[in-house]
């Protein structure tokens, strides 16, 4: 599996394309959707999967337009599935004071559920805290974890916006000292890193 962080601006919030040969996913399209849409074209790839690590704004920019040009369907936590379709909850209004509304998931996951893409595997983590649904996805055999604002290279995601809660975090990022630390970590902001170096810097600050 290859993965290629696609961020061309939109908030500092990373994308990532995941290519298995002709077999690909999308991870919070932050970026223009034609923008992804060219970047898959480019591997020579059909977009299958479009996953949320967590429902706020700026991890979800182009759901709708890809959904409207592809036939990839859109999955998020059980738990953040609400977010989409309430400005207040995925935080735009709280930020910009105006709606911005996304329509349903079309698939709701759940943790430990396990995605194929090509002949190669995606775990979904329940990681909630920053959100009630936030997840990681465990990818590669281990190799790499997208751990969206779960985890960064140099801190953690804010818990104050709906439903967040530091004390989930805390129990969150203990679950991920489960998996191995040398996996690299990409998050929804910022560089990879190590994640038992990533964890080890948290743990000061949360």
């Amino acid at each position: 599996m290859e993965i290629e962080n696609l961020y061309p601006g939109s908030w500092g919030s990373n994308c990532y394309l995941l290519t298995v040969g002709s077999h690909a996913a999308l991870v919070d399209p932050s970026a223009n959707a034609y923008t992804l849409m060219d970047a898959v074209a480019q591997k020579g790839a059909i977009l299958e999967l479009i996953l949320l690590t967590h429902g706020h704004f700026d991890h979800i920019v182009s759901i709708d337009t890809l959904r409207q040009y592809t036939d990839a369907p859109v999955m998020i936590h059980e738990d953040d599935a609400e977010m989409l379709g309430d400005s207040t909850k995925n935080a735009f209004y709280t930020f910009f004071r105006q709606e911005r509304n996304y329509r349903d998931a079309d698939r709701v996951l759940t943790d430990g559920e396990i995605l194929k893409l090509g002949d190669e595997m995606i775990r979904v983590i329940h990681t909630p805290g920053h959100s009630a649904g936030s997840v990681c996805y465990l990818c590669n055999e281990n190799q790499f974890l997208l751990t969206g604002d779960t985890l960064f290279d140099e801190g953690v995601g804010r818990c104050d916006l709906w439903k967040g809660d530091a004390d989930q975090l805390r129990n969150s990022l203990k679950k991920l000292r489960d998996f191995p630390q040398n996996s690299l970590i990409y998050p929804g902001h910022g560089a990879p890193a190590r994640l038992g170096i990533a964890l080890d810097l948290a743990a000061y600050l949360i």
